[in-house]
């Protein structure tokens, strides 16, 4: 066998290809939760807090060093506030998750839950095997 006759089996079998779905999905996703916070939550939040923006909040340990309007040397700081924003992404994104998951596994008991087919009757067996039987030559 091949290494790359190996590869495709690996490639396509049916884990590897549902990570692959996952990963692109939950990209997609997180896209969508950036925007949701961003966009959606973070301005009634700011105007409950007074009009602050969390994505501007830094604590600036050196001012940068401008020569006219020339940087010389960089601001440094520490960006609190993206690391606030970031924080409520994690909690929308993980709460959105934890919905889609016991959901999921509502409808998989719903399922599991639901009767086996009833057997047949032990003369349609019985029948179904004299059946069997006289086809064999």
């Amino acid at each position: 066998m091949s290494i790359v006759s190996e590869f495709r089996d690996f490639a396509m079998r049916g884990n590897v290809v549902d990570l692959a779905v996952g990963v692109i999905i939950g990209g997609a996703f997180g896209k969508i939760v950036s925007v949701m916070v961003e966009k959606v939550l973070m301005p009634p939040i700011g105007l409950l807090t007074g009009g602050i923006d969390f994505a501007d909040k830094k604590f600036v340990i050196q001012s940068a060093v401008m020569e006219a309007e020339k940087v010389v040397t960089p601001e440094v700081a520490i960006g609190y506030g993206e690391f606030i924003n970031a924080m409520i992404q994690f909690i929308i994104v993980a709460w959105a998750l934890f919905l889609v998951i016991k959901a999921m596994n509502r409808i998989k008991k719903k399922a599991e839950a639901a009767p086996p087919p009833a057997a047949p009757p032990e003369d349609v067996v019985l029948l179904r095997e004299i059946r069997d039987l006289l086809k064999k030559p």
